[in-house]
């Protein structure tokens, strides 16, 4: 489309400026992730015995328990192996929420809309997420459910309610999109020794979703600039109750999970998220969350107690990508 078509009576030169660059990046930095990971090469076997499916305490919450850490090895592997799996599986179905209700909102657009292509383009990226994640998920061979079954029942109704109230779909885009572009980070930061097939996966995911973060980041400044103290009143309590509640939905194991490995409710309440270490770290992943509520004026008196009382308070971050080490210091 061309710069001189897009609409420019809604938005500043400097949005659709912004949202030409991230589709260019589209159209000339992309992966296809059937071209760019070789899933049969040797040093990319998944082995259900491999002794890298243990869960890093300084990363995962259950990981980071006495009763876990006292298992038998193999137990060990074969629990992480499950989570890590169905995390994944969670991720590819969030993707889909994400598809179906930017799709909805995409074709109420005007002709020349400035968000119209780059939407697409960050569509087409999710599908190959979605293949990519499912690929790793039949290789690795772990029959996970992924979301928890309410969520599961929603997810269609959601993708179609979020057409219309696109803000509060952006605002929960940034809820599954942002804690697992941390704990990504935060893995290949670290160094944990996963097996290589899902870290090449992460690799590919980090540096795409690095545009849908920002485009995500940018539509909520382009939206809610305009808006009446009324409307943002209710968007900054909206913030942070997406937050919660899709932190919990991604990374927040079912109650057949805990049955099918006999996790002790004291171990599951402690993990999730009752300890000082997971609350801690359920903090970490907020932190750039916080910064863009606090740009946006929807870090009010209000919703401030509201991140306090849902733990996932704390320090803004300073920059894009910045890590933080709250959780480790709780070890």
């Amino acid at each position: 489309m061309p710069r001189t078509a897009a609409r420019k009576d809604r938005f500043d030169d400097a949005y659709v400026d912004t949202l030409h660059d991230l589709s260019d990046g589209s159209v000339h930095r992309r992966f296809d992730p059937y071209i760019d990971i070789d899933w049969d090469a040797p040093d990319l076997a998944l082995t259900a015995g491999d002794p890298r499916w243990v869960l890093p305490p300084a990363l995962d919450p259950l990981g980071a328990t006495q009763w876990y850490r006292d298992l038998p090895l193999e137990r060990q592997i074969e629990i992480g192996r499950w989570r890590i799996t169905n995390t994944i599986k969670v991720g590819a179905a969030f993707e889909s929420i994400l598809i179906r209700g930017m799709m909805q909102y995409i074709m109420k657009l005007p002709n020349n809309s400035p968000e119209f292509r780059y939407c697409l383009h960050e569509m087409t990226e999710e599908c190959n997420h979605i293949q990519m994640f499912q690929e790793l998920i039949n290789r690795i061979g772990a029959d996970v459910p992924g979301m928890r079954p309410r969520f599961r029942r929603m997810s269609p109704l959601i993708g179609v309610l979020g057409g219309y109230a696109h803000t509060i779909l952006f605002i929960g885009i940034l809820g599954g999109e942002e804690p697992i572009d941390h704990f990504q980070k935060a893995v290949l930061r670290e160094g944990a020794t996963l097996p290589p097939a899902v870290l090449r996966t992460m690799q590919i995911h980090i540096a795409e979703e690095a545009r849908h973060i920002s485009f995500a980041h940018e539509f909520l400044h382009a939206h809610i600039a305009g808006l009446s103290p009324a409307r943002k009143r209710v968007y900054a309590l909206a913030f942070p109750i997406a937050m919660r509640w899709l932190v919990g939905e991604i990374f927040g194991p079912s109650k057949g999970f805990a049955k099918q490995f006999a996790v002790p409710e004291e171990v599951m309440r402690e993990a999730f998220w009752r300890s000082a270490y997971s609350r801690a770290l359920l903090s970490d992943y907020f932190a750039e969350m916080r910064t863009l509520a606090d740009d946006l004026g929807l870090m009010t008196r209000t919703s401030r107690r509201l991140w306090r009382r849902l733990h996932i308070d704390g320090a803004p971050a300073r920059y894009r990508g910045e890590p933080t080490r709250a959780a480790r210091a709780t070890l």
